[in-house]
């Protein structure tokens, strides 16, 4: 067997008073591929930087063999100090020949970015393809990658690991795209309270092979202070509990992918005629035929869709496809060059984009959660601000913290938490998943799995995908939107099935009609006119009756009381909300033919 191309030996490092690592050992083999795992601030990206050699230890040895060279990609490069993009890219050459010249041009074509770029100009995901570039050329017998995926999109992801399987050297990932750690590494890294643990295994072993250390020392510590057995658990994030619930949430969205299937087997198309059936369920949005272009790029074309109350959407497509756009279409943020969109009514939108919201530095935790007190309204729900930090991993110490204290994964987290408590039936999510670890991940798989409103999902986060929508958009780049049910791997597998059948089966295109249009009348029938008139009303009087109803069962002692009582009007509300969505669903239904007829 070979020696290991770098080794690490007793390995101690302190921030102040506090310990980080203690006897940290570690070795790297040639054709080690491995994923460095460990829960957030445990000091991934500092024990990354010891074994680049950036950072020097307090204690131990670092050994790497003569003539071994090691690139490190940071989670931030410094694009400083060089004008053009083929100079950044170059920098990162052991050799300057013309040979490896050339060589920055290749890689600079295979990620679509011009070597004359001003770096300072480019984008999260330009900037991020473009280290890449650079780390990838430089001949390196050690890659060590700190976040490699952040701003990519799912083809940049698929190329780069690609890439890395016809890399020779060895290979350390720290990522929390756990698809990609799946399909890239045999070896995992567990650092955990101060020390490495190895698996010669890949990351789709990691959680088996951790739950048994945990369930081992939960044996072993079983006398212990009920306060670090509280600790342990909570710093493996509860692995064996979330497993559990979410075994439970995943048969739930298989449900709903079960029955989006139905729905797209059915229909094909989105169906706008009043005698197409009811629909089990209220209309949130209804998109007819809309088209958006922006000069020669066509974002969409005659693009049809239906989105039903729970419904779990998942928008996939390369960098720069449209998928915000049709994001503000749907939302009705832009308007279409053509066709319409229809809203159901009561909805209540929260919308984090890509950018996220301004933190104030000066503002602490506290201050940017509170309305002045010391509770919050979560969902409707009143909740101590110290337990609902708690709830997004953060300490009670921090409350009082500065923003500025935090890292940049903890200020994701506390936007997500400040814009997760707002009141919504209806969850509109741009890419919430970048810069975000892996804590903050299964937190908020945690949040949304338990999450009863209507959800848009736009990622390039396959596996997240996959565990939380129950049917996903597909723009091709082309104008041409298709929708398959379930999450990526779903959609990867029923593209091959399309491919290899022909043009059977496969995914229905909602912009394209499967059969002519009915002969449409020239104008509204007089009960659908008069419906038309009276329906707000009655809905406004259903409104009323149920806010009565409501409020007659929140008294404390009703029950007690009146048991029979209880229990007729709990039928009444119940048939009164029914009543009230099968109104909704006939005014919306209305409203569309009235548009379409210019009335």
């Amino acid at each position: 067997m070979a020696p290991p191309l770098l080794t690490i030996t007793d390995m101690a490092l302190r921030f102040g008073a506090n310990p980080l690592f203690d006897g940290v050992e570690l070795s790297i083999g040639e054709r080690d591929r491995i994923s460095l795992v460990g829960r957030n601030g445990s000091g991934k990206s500092t024990l990354m930087k010891v074994i680049s050699g950036v950072t020097e230890a307090d204690r131990g040895k670092r050994f790497l063999q003569p003539g071994c060279h090691v690139t490190y990609l940071e989670q931030e490069p410094d694009f400083s100090g060089h004008k053009t993009l083929h100079d950044y890219v170059a920098s990162g050459l052991t050799h300057a020949s013309a040979e490896d010249s050339f060589r920055v041009d290749i890689i600079l074509a295979e990620i679509d970015l011009a070597p004359g770029l001003d770096p300072a100009v480019l984008s999260g995901g330009e900037g991020r393809r473009a280290a890449l570039a650079r780390a990838l050329i430089s001949d390196a017998d050690i890659l060590l990658l700190d976040e490699p995926t952040n701003h990519l999109d799912i083809a940049t992801i698929e190329w780069l690991e690609g890439r890395l399987k016809g890399f020779r050297g060895g290979l350390v990932i720290i990522s929390h795209d756990r698809t990609f750690l799946n399909n890239t590494t045999n070896v995992t890294f567990w650092l955990d309270r101060g020390r490495v643990r190895r698996l010669d295994k890949g990351f789709k072993y990691f959680e088996e092979w951790s739950e048994k250390i945990i369930e081992q020392e939960q044996v072993e510590r079983a006398k212990l202070d009920k306060l670090i057995e509280k600790e342990t658990e909570w710093s493996h994030k509860g692995i064996t509990a979330r497993r559990k619930r979410n075994m439970g949430r995943m048969r739930a969205l298989w449900a709903l992918r079960d029955k989006r299937a139905d729905q797209i087997a059915v229909t094909g198309q989105v169906k706008l005629d009043i005698d197409s059936g009811k629909v089990a369920g209220k209309k949130v949005i209804e998109a007819y035929k809309i088209s958006k272009s922006f000069g020669d790029r066509v974002i969409t074309q005659d693009f049809s869709f239906r989105i039903m109350r729970g419904d779990r959407i998942g928008i996939i497509g390369p960098n720069g496809v449209g998928k915000t756009t049709l994001l503000k279409l749907l939302t009705k943020e832009m308007a279409p060059d053509t066709g319409r969109v229809k809203h159901g009514t009561n909805l209540e939108i929260t919308y984090l984009d890509q950018k996220r919201a301004r933190l104030s530095d000066d503002e602490t935790l506290w201050d940017y959660l509170s309305d002045g007190g010391d509770h919050i309204m979560v969902r409707g729900e009143s909740k101590h601000i110290i337990s609902y930090l708690k709830d997004f991993l953060f300490e009670a110490g921090q409350a009082r913290s500065p923003v500025s204290s935090l890292s940049g994964g903890e200020k994701n987290r506390l936007i997500l938490a400040k814009t997760l408590a707002m009141p919504t039936n209806f969850l509109i999510l741009d890419e919430p998943t970048n810069d975000l670890d892996m804590d903050t991940l299964d937190l908020l798989q945690d949040v949304l799995g338990d999450y009863d409103g209507t959800l848009i999902l736009v990622s390039h986060d396959r596996d997240f995908l996959d565990r939380i929508v129950s049917s996903s958009l597909v723009m091709e780049g082309d104008g041409s939107i298709c929708e398959y049910p379930g999450g990526y791997s779903d959609y990867i597998r029923q593209r091959g099935a399309q491919k290899a059948a022909g043009s059977a089966g496969g995914p229905k295109k909602p912009g394209k009609a499967a059969a002519a249009p009915k002969q449409r009348v020239a104008k509204l029938s007089f009960k659908h006119q008069h419906a038309l008139e009276n329906l707000p009303g009655e809905m406004a009087k259903l409104e009323k009756r149920i806010a009565k109803y409501q409020a007659k069962l929140g008294e404390g002692d009703f029950y007690a009381r009146d048991p029979d009582g209880f229990q007729k009007i709990n039928a009444a509300l119940e048939r009164a909300i029914s009543d009230l969505a099968a109104k909704e669903e006939e005014w919306l239904e209305l409203e569309m033919m009235r548009e379409e007829l210019n009335i």
